[in-house]
Protein backbone atom coordinates (compact mmCIF):
# COMPACT_ATOMS: atom_id res chain seq x y z
CA UNK A 1 0.00 0.00 0.00
CA UNK A 2 1.29 3.45 -0.88
CA UNK A 3 1.46 6.11 1.79
CA UNK A 4 2.17 9.82 1.96
CA UNK A 5 3.55 10.60 5.38
CA UNK A 6 4.81 13.57 7.35
CA UNK A 7 7.01 12.97 10.36
CA UNK A 8 8.85 15.03 12.92
CA UNK A 9 11.59 13.36 14.93
CA UNK A 10 12.70 15.28 18.04
CA UNK A 11 15.75 14.03 19.94
CA UNK A 12 15.47 14.74 23.67
CA UNK A 13 18.43 15.33 25.94
CA UNK A 14 20.82 16.57 23.24
CA UNK A 15 20.59 20.35 23.56
CA UNK A 16 18.67 22.89 21.50
CA UNK A 17 20.32 22.55 18.09
CA UNK A 18 18.88 19.57 16.22
CA UNK A 19 20.10 20.17 12.68
CA UNK A 20 22.76 17.45 12.74
CA UNK A 21 20.09 14.87 13.62
CA UNK A 22 17.80 16.17 10.90
CA UNK A 23 20.69 15.97 8.42
CA UNK A 24 21.36 12.36 9.45
CA UNK A 25 17.71 11.48 8.80
CA UNK A 26 17.70 13.29 5.46
CA UNK A 27 20.75 11.25 4.43
CA UNK A 28 18.89 8.05 5.32
CA UNK A 29 15.88 9.18 3.30
CA UNK A 30 18.17 10.03 0.35
CA UNK A 31 19.76 6.59 0.52
CA UNK A 32 16.34 4.90 0.71
CA UNK A 33 15.41 6.15 -2.75
CA UNK A 34 12.02 7.31 -1.47
CA UNK A 35 10.59 10.64 -2.61
CA UNK A 36 10.88 13.06 0.30
CA UNK A 37 10.81 16.75 1.06
CA UNK A 38 12.33 18.49 4.06
CA UNK A 39 10.19 21.24 5.58
CA UNK A 40 10.65 23.53 8.55
CA UNK A 41 9.19 21.08 11.08
CA UNK A 42 9.94 17.66 9.63
CA UNK A 43 9.89 15.71 6.40
CA UNK A 44 7.29 14.45 3.95
CA UNK A 45 7.85 10.99 2.50
CA UNK A 46 5.96 8.97 -0.09
CA UNK A 47 6.28 5.36 -1.10
CA UNK A 48 5.28 1.85 -0.20
CA UNK A 49 4.18 1.50 3.43
CA UNK A 50 6.87 -0.98 4.50
CA UNK A 51 9.68 0.97 2.80
CA UNK A 52 8.61 4.28 4.35
CA UNK A 53 8.34 2.84 7.84
CA UNK A 54 11.66 1.00 7.44
CA UNK A 55 13.32 4.34 6.62
CA UNK A 56 11.76 6.01 9.66
CA UNK A 57 12.96 3.12 11.82
CA UNK A 58 16.48 3.63 10.45
CA UNK A 59 16.22 7.33 11.34
CA UNK A 60 15.20 6.47 14.91
CA UNK A 61 18.05 3.98 15.23
CA UNK A 62 20.63 6.41 13.84
CA UNK A 63 19.58 9.28 16.10
CA UNK A 64 19.84 6.97 19.12
CA UNK A 65 23.25 5.82 17.85
CA UNK A 66 24.28 9.49 17.68
CA UNK A 67 23.67 9.78 21.42
CA UNK A 68 20.05 10.82 21.87
CA UNK A 69 18.73 8.97 24.93
CA UNK A 70 15.11 9.72 24.00
CA UNK A 71 13.23 10.58 20.81
CA UNK A 72 9.71 11.94 20.40
CA UNK A 73 8.33 11.33 16.90
CA UNK A 74 5.01 12.42 15.46
CA UNK A 75 3.65 10.85 12.29
CA UNK A 76 0.74 11.92 10.11
CA UNK A 77 -0.12 9.78 7.12
CA UNK A 78 -2.64 9.31 4.41
CA UNK A 79 -3.47 6.43 2.10
CA UNK A 80 -5.78 6.07 -0.88
CA UNK A 81 -7.27 3.00 -2.49
CA UNK A 82 -9.10 4.72 -5.36
CA UNK A 83 -5.93 5.85 -7.18
CA UNK A 84 -2.24 6.59 -6.78
CA UNK A 85 -1.47 10.16 -5.79
CA UNK A 86 1.88 11.85 -5.22
CA UNK A 87 2.80 14.65 -2.85
CA UNK A 88 3.33 16.92 -5.85
CA UNK A 89 -0.12 16.13 -7.27
CA UNK A 90 -1.73 17.09 -3.97
CA UNK A 91 0.13 20.41 -3.91
CA UNK A 92 -0.63 21.08 -7.57
CA UNK A 93 -4.36 20.52 -6.97
CA UNK A 94 -4.44 23.20 -4.27
CA UNK A 95 -2.29 25.60 -6.33
CA UNK A 96 -4.72 25.29 -9.25
CA UNK A 97 -7.61 26.21 -7.01
CA UNK A 98 -5.69 29.23 -5.69
CA UNK A 99 -5.32 30.52 -9.25
CA UNK A 100 -9.07 30.19 -9.91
Amino acid sequence: MKVILSFTLVPIGVGVSLSRYVAACEKILDESGLKHTLHANGSNVEGEWDEVFAAIKRCQEEVHRMGAPRIFTTIQLGTRTDRDQTMQEKIHSVEQKLRS
